[in-house]
């Protein structure tokens, strides 16, 4: 299972299936999930000479040539077609649907082409954000696609659009799975209930479920692990993403210092850059050394190219110059990356604000927390928001510890200047992922048997005191593929028709040819997209293949915004 591939398979159809020049138009929602596979110089390659929306009505009239649409199967999209048909600016239209289509908005395309000039509708399911080849989300920005709902269930429209997207994701990999759902979650519950049911009304697009009994997908909720989004992640894909944030492969480099104009925004794939690929898992201290040798390799390459003294050197400069020009600007994207990385490390002092997080989030020693957790919040060069995410860490460890001082520590903030709102979100992240809402004792120290393991892990140290913390998700999946717990993980995550639940053997030899979709219902992070890239790793040769799904990807601002906006006391 391959989520970039899945997505490009469908992207080189739609724009290889038709010869000749042509325009591409898309829609609001289609134009992101194209750019994250593809880019403006292989579709000009493909004859492709205009990208536009298809709501732009300022387009000029181009007769002459072909125009290839792929929008999403909404209702704005069919009417903004409809007055296309109406009024045709190009000779012959090829209708790409990024999902299943209804009848009777095929009726409406019909009726409205009084020009007969379309030539083709098809529907071909690539309706996700194919971020790299392990993760995917759907789009619900908090902001733009509020998650919740009345009674902190799901808003209607974002478990539609949930459903939409996950139906597509199944259709592109050719999977009808067993569906799991985490037995605390009615939203996970619901989602499986309205995924299932929409699989037995396309039948025939989804298959029998004998078809692929091998594929199981996990339904999860953020709740149950509330401390994964809220840690200081020291990789160089979360970094990004935490530090300065990513946009659908987009980073937005306008308010960094000294930064050149050509790197005000860059986009960054791992399909796409080879050097962003191989350090996307590299942790802080390694990410140094190989810009280092990649900026070396650069000046190599140029000082060869210097070297320019007969026709065929000439010849072969020019041939290379594309690929030359290609990693000149990798190099300059890398290293303004990585500068603006380190100059809010040492300014916002990550290093000391991590170190606790870490502590915090793996190790049960209560009034050494606490001590250096007041002398954090005294200290005038912390962040706030860092103060507050740290406070959070202690408030769901020690929310049934004795001696639990959350009262003092959200007084300690208020004293400190934190805004009375940042100090609030402190109650709403509590009532969201507390102890009473979860299902599993992520932090072990809810009894006597997992507080003594939690003590002896901590006593045997770290290799990295910055990355201890291990997501809940890895866990799981390791509990899974291995077949160990079993009966603990199959009552966690019950089977929504369990009749036809795979029977997972006890052995230690686990699971063989197994494919897994996990998807998290409230934001998945990168630090559990590294965690799914290792295990494939692993597993590659016992043929268990993992992809990670959610509603959106989460940094810990995205995180605590989303839940401030919902459960705001």
């Amino acid at each position: 299972m391959d989520v970039l591939k899945a997505a490009q398979y469908y992207i080189n159809r739609i724009i290889t299936d038709t010869s000749g020049m042509k325009v591409l138009l898309l829609d609001r929602e289609t134009t992101p999930m194209i750019s994250l596979v593809s880019t403006q110089s292989y579709l000009l390659s493909k004859e492709v000479f205009l990208v536009d929306r298809i709501e732009n009505q300022q387009r000029d009239t181009m007769r002459h040539l072909k125009c290839i649409c792929f929008v999403r199967p909404t209702n704005a999209s069919i009417q903004a077609l409809i007055d296309e048909l109406r009024s045709p600016k190009y000779g012959d239209y090829y209708i790409y649907f990024s999902n299943i289509l209804k009848k009777s908005m095929i009726e409406l395309l019909a009726e409205n082409d009084e020009n007969e000039v379309v030539r083709e509708v098809q529907e071909f399911y690539a309706d996700f954000y194919a971020v790299t080849s392990n993760l995917f989300h759907i789009g619900l920005v908090p902001a733009q696609h509020p998650l919740f709902g009345e009674g902190h269930s799901w808003n209607p429209g974002a478990l539609a659009r949930t459903v939409q997207g996950l139906s597509a994701l199944l259709l592109s990999m050719k999977k009808r799975p067993i569906v799991r759902y985490e037995r605390n979650s009615a939203m996970a519950l619901k989602l499986g209930q309205e995924l299932e049911y929409l699989m037995n009304h396309e039948a025939n697009l989804f298959g029998t479920q004998a078809a692929s009994t091998t594929t199981q997908l996990l339904l999860l909720d953020r709740k149950n692990d509330p401390v994964t989004p809220l840690l200081t992640h020291w990789t160089y894909h979360a970094m990004l993403h935490e530090l300065i944030g990513i946009n659908n492969g987009r980073i937005d480099l306008s308010q960094v210092p000294d930064a050149r104009g050509e790197v005000k925004e860059v986009m960054i794939s791992q399909d796409q850059d080879s050097f962003f690929k191989q350090a996307q898992f590299l942790n802080f201290g390694d990410l140094g050394v190989s810009v280092k040798e990649f900026v070396d390799s650069y000046q190599a390459k140029t000082q060869s190219h210097h070297r320019i003294e007969s026709i065929s050197d000439m010849k072969r400069f020019v041939e290379t110059y594309p690929e030359f020009r290609k990693l000149s600007g990798n190099v300059s994207k890398h290293v303004t990356l990585i500068g603006e990385l380190s100059r809010l490390v040492s300014a916002r002092h990550l290093l000391a604000v991590s170190e606790l997080e870490q502590s915090l989030a793996c190790n049960e020693q209560h009034s050494t927390d606490l001590k250096a957790l007041r002398a954090l919040i005294a200290d005038a060069r912390i962040l706030p928001e860092n103060k507050v995410r740290c406070v959070l860490l202690y408030a769901l460890r020690y929310e049934r510890a004795p001696g639990n001082a959350t009262a003092e520590l959200k007084q300690l903030l208020s004293s400190h200047g934190v805004d009375a709102d940042m100090v609030a979100t402190i109650d709403v992240v509590l009532r969201y992922g507390g102890a009473r809402e979860r299902q599993s004792d992520i932090f072990q120290n809810e009894n006597i048997f997992s507080r003594g393991r939690n003590i002896f892990k901590g006593l045997q140290g770290t290799e990295n005191v910055y990355t201890q913390h291990t997501p809940a998700l890895a866990e799981t999946l390791e509990q899974l593929v291995r077949g160990r717990q079993v009966q603990h993980w199959q009552e966690r995550l019950p089977a929504l028709d369990p009749a036809t639940a795979v029977q997972v053997p006890t052995s230690e030899m686990g699971l063989r040819s197994q494919d897994i979709i996990v998807f998290v219902i409230g934001g998945a992070t990168l630090d559990e997209e590294m965690a799914v890239a290792r295990l494939n790793s692993k597993l590659a040769a016992q043929n268990v293949r993992i992809v990670l799904g959610s509603t959106c990807i989460h940094n810990s601002q995205t995180f605590l915004n989303e839940l401030s906006a919902t459960f705001f006391p």
